[in-house]
């Protein structure tokens, strides 16, 4: 990762840490996914965006493999998702092959404008939820 893209980093993650997602998780209607600390065993919730099409929920992670909640996945694929203020169990799945640009044109436009903007390292996830 270059210079410029590690300071990029460093500070949308401390933003989102302590300002964006403290805000975002008190919103209703936030969407949040919950994924289980890959060292602590606790769960840990990030406000994301996405869209869900049918019994999939699809999301595109701004830093792919650096992100904390990638990396928990990557540990346990079993997650948690609240849409609407109803929590859904499901199986997430890291698509490296998937092409996150094209895939950011069908999720929400706001979020898939800030994820472009501060992304350095653009990954697709896919949720196979269970209900």
């Amino acid at each position: 990762m270059s210079r410029y893209h590690e300071i990029k980093h460093r500070v949308a993650t401390t933003f989102q840490r302590h300002v964006g997602n403290p805000l975002l998780s008190r919103l209703p209607n936030q969407a949040i996914l919950e994924t289980t600390g890959r060292r602590s065993g606790v769960a840990r919730q990030t406000p994301i965006g996405g869209s869900r099409v049918g019994r999939e929920f699809w999301i595109v992670s701004e830093f792919g493999e650096k992100s904390q909640y990638v990396r928990n996945i990557q540990a346990d694929p079993r997650v948690r998702v609240r849409l609407k203020g109803q929590w859904h169990t499901g199986t997430a799945h890291l698509l490296p092959d998937d092409d996150p640009r094209a895939r950011l044109k069908a999720l929400p436009r706001l979020n898939s404008a800030a994820v472009q903007a501060i992304g350095t390292d653009l990954l697709t996830i896919r949720i196979d939820l269970d209900d």
